[in-house]
């Protein structure tokens, strides 16, 4: 047995070291055959480089997509700045020739169990190679290059040479490049005055500039800079005290302005798209010679940025973004802000109520838009809503509760629906929510952290194409340097809506544009559907949005602070006039079109208007009073109005005292009443419901007579005698009816 397993860990032995020999005779011909790669001085001293973007029509886009990088000298830079990105990133820099073989042999075990190249164990020479010249592939291919290369580098450049390079190339989120642009961006001050925790947070976040985000990921952040201080303390840079002091810093942001429009231009936002696509940074993209196809429409984008030109918003945030609705690309979108707007989130307000409330409502049969609605003082789970005015309307129509944006009976449509059913409509949308977001307070837009403009605009289109969702998108197709597509955008559309619930949405929403809160754009007499939405704390105003749709497009436009600063700007003024403004250059010769599974019926505005009932109106109706209305035909009334079939008996409370003879009844507006003393017509009650009170003189005896038509009165005859006064019906007789 112990012959067996002696000969067993041999012959085991015997094949690694063949494994061994053959990996090194394979790595070593192949850095041979890459020997030959030339070292790029210039992409060393130039760490930016241009990525082509181009617009529908396959021209440039004329955005400025990166910045110019500021040099900042090792030299000058205080100690803990190097020492921050070595602990971090490469403890043994000074003590390799640019590769850690240990931590190679760690990676490789590590890759060999997850079948894959997750572990890079790159060091810093070979990150500044990766950044420079190489793209973001993981292939061994690759990675050859990028050892053969960092083995060029380390031969003709000094450690501190490649440590400057390296702080002077890398990224650090939101189009950063370098540790003098990212200081500037970040803390408003040069990198020679970084403090011990600011040049802690900036190497900390440099592994995932998104994850660890100062702006965006602020607890990740800190956990991270936090892990880099203990690091730099255990390699004996910093004392426990240093570091102690530093985790007790706040972050202490204090962004720079001056790239507000290049960080939120249409070029930006593309780039940001196709290193998600691509999964590579911007830089390995331009190394790359790929080029990024856009839906930008020359025309609209302009248009968009002349509407935004027009309005003063002070010194507020804002964006403005079009859609195509067939396509799902964005053909136009702009901002202003020191942060990335499409990266944040806000509340979104009033403008998620057509998105959560309304058309999961009249998806699920729930109700019309002449549905009533009753607006009242209302406490429902332990939440007590106000209206924005304080006031309450009493009975309303749907379509005027989302017309008028009342806050009442959309949260009573959304307790219809159900909060998580509604949720599950609106994820379908696009939107996300946080696991808290479980409350009534979703109706109005109370979100735990909201969703961007993008998002929003994206959950509209779906109502203008007849309930088909796709997420919208930037990048139509990346080339390579061939002029080969590597990449083609294919909307994936899913029927989310029924196609009747969506164009009964839009005639409510179209409704807003004539009555309601974006009745600013009724002077443009174009086929518009329109929502905006206030997001407020106290009596501040935090948040400003209109978004609006016809046919083809959609057109959202957004006002706000996104450090939260108060703005004084609502949603139906600044915001609701850009989208006009836009619009009026438009060419829209499209309509609305009418599904077959919408049909329209006269209904009966007696029960409607009386009873908040809504019934079909009879054969007999007289036209004033009925009206029609647009219904899903999986929803449409069925029961038909009886207020014309026969007059009712009324019950008249006639009384007399001292001459003066008084009548009491509850009139109905469909009855015409009139009172005669004898012949003589004292007063006639059309048009009206409720309690009435009259008062008469009567000289000979009150007739009463009531009807909705010649072929249906009813009279009655009230005498009064002289000596008691007391009132005597007399029986009732037929009469010609007086119009």
């Amino acid at each position: 047995m112990k012959k067996f397993v002696k000969i067993s860990l041999i012959t085991v032995g015997a094949v690694l070291l063949v494994l061994g020999l053959g990996l090194s005779i394979f790595v070593g011909v192949s850095l041979t055959k890459y020997s030959h790669l030339e070292l790029d001085e210039n992409l060393l001293a130039s760490p930016t480089a241009n990525v082509l973007i181009l617009d529908k029509e396959n021209r440039p886009i004329e955005e400025e997509n990166t910045e110019t990088v500021k040099f900042a000298s090792l030299n000058q830079l205080p100690p803990y700045v190097a020492q921050a990105f070595i602990s971090v990133e490469d403890k043994d820099f000074y003590h390799h020739n640019g590769l850690n073989y240990k931590r190679i042999a760690k990676a490789v075990i590590s890759n060999l169990k997850s079948h894959s190249l997750k572990e890079g164990a790159s060091t810093i020479s070979q990150q500044l190679i990766k950044n420079t010249h190489l793209s973001s592939e993981k292939t061994f291919e690759r990675k050859l290059k990028e050892i053969a290369l960092t083995k060029k580098l380390e031969k003709y450049h000094s450690k501190d040479e490649i440590l400057e390079k390296y702080l002077n190339v890398i990224y650090y989120g939101n189009n950063c490049y370098g540790i003098e642009n990212a200081a500037n961006y970040y803390f408003s001050k040069p990198a020679k005055e970084l403090s011990l925790a600011e040049s802690a947070l900036l190497s900390g976040m440099i592994k995932s500039p998104n994850k660890y985000s100062p702006i965006t990921k602020e607890e990740d952040c800190l956990k991270r800079r936090n892990l880099v201080l203990d690091e730099m303390k255990k390699d004996g840079y910093i004392t426990e005290e240093q570091a102690e002091r530093a985790k007790r810093e706040q972050i202490g942001l204090c962004l720079q302005s001056h790239n507000s429009n290049r960080l939120n231009s249409y070029s930006e936002a593309a780039l940001s798209e196709a290193c998600k696509i691509l999964e590579m940074p911007a830089k390995s993209i331009a190394i790359s010679g790929y080029k990024i196809h856009t839906y930008q429409d020359r025309d609209k984008q302009a248009r968009l940025a002349s509407a935004l030109q027009s309005e003063d918003f002070g010194s507020a945030d804002f964006a403005g973004i079009v859609l195509d609705v067939k396509k799902h690309g964005v053909s136009a979108y702009l901002g202003s802000s020191a942060y990335k707007i499409l990266d944040a989130k806000r509340q979104p307000g009033s403008i998620i109520k057509p998105i959560l409330v309304y058309a999961p409502a009249l998806n699920e049969d729930l109700i019309s838009p002449s549905t009533q609605l009753v607006d009242e003082p209302l406490v429902l789970s332990g939440y007590s809503p106000k209206n924005v005015d304080g006031k309450y309307r009493g009975y309303v129509s749907a379509k005027e509760a989302l017309a008028k944006s009342i806050n009442i009976p959309a949260i009573k449509v959304l307790s219809y629906v159900g909060i998580e059913n509604a949720k599950a409509y609106a994820s379908e949308l696009g939107l996300e929510f946080d696991e808290q977001d479980d409350s009534y307070a979703l109706a109005l837009g109370g979100m735990t952290y909201g969703d961007n403009l993008l998002t929003l605009a994206g959950a509209y289109s779906a109502f203008p194409n007849l309930g088909k969702f796709a997420e919208p998108c930037f990048v139509e197709y990346i080339t390579d340097k061939a002029g080969k597509i590597i990449y083609r955008h294919k909307p994936q559309e899913k029927q989310v809506l029924r196609e009747d619930c969506c164009y009964l949405l839009t005639t409510m929403l179209e409704e807003s544009t004539e009555t309601g809160t974006a009745k600013a754009l009724k002077p443009l007499d174009l086929p518009l559907a329109s929502k905006t939405g206030t997001v407020g704390k106290g009596k501040e105003n935090l948040d400003a949005y209109n978004i609006t749709y016809s046919p083809s497009e959609v057109c959202g436009v957004w006002v706000g602070n996104l450090d939260n600063a108060p703005i004084t700007i609502a949603g139906g003024n600044e915001p609701t006039r850009c989208v006009r403004r836009y619009f009026e250059g438009a060419d829209e010769a499209e309509v609305f079109t009418m599904p077959e599974s919408v049909v329209e019926r006269e209904i009966d505005l007696v029960s409607l208007q009386d009873e908040h009932i809504v019934r079909l109106a009879s054969s007999s109706q007289p036209s004033k009073y009925k009206t029609k209305a647009l219904f899903s035909r999986f929803n449409e009334p069925k029961e038909i109005s009886s207020c014309f079939e026969e007059t009712q008996e009324t019950f008249f409370d006639v009384s007399e005292k001292d001459g003066t003879v008084f009548v009491n009844f509850q009139a109905k507006r469909q009855i015409e009443y009139r009172f005669f003393d004898g012949e003589s017509l004292l007063e006639k009650v059309t048009d009206f419901a409720g309690e009435k009170n009259l008062e008469f003189k009567i000289k000979d005896c009150l007739i009463i007579k009531y009807g909705f038509d010649e072929s249906h009165i009813k009279e009655k005859c009230f005498k009064f005698s002289s000596l008691n006064r007391t009132s005597q019906p007399s029986p009732e007789k037929k009469r010609k009816w007086l119009v």
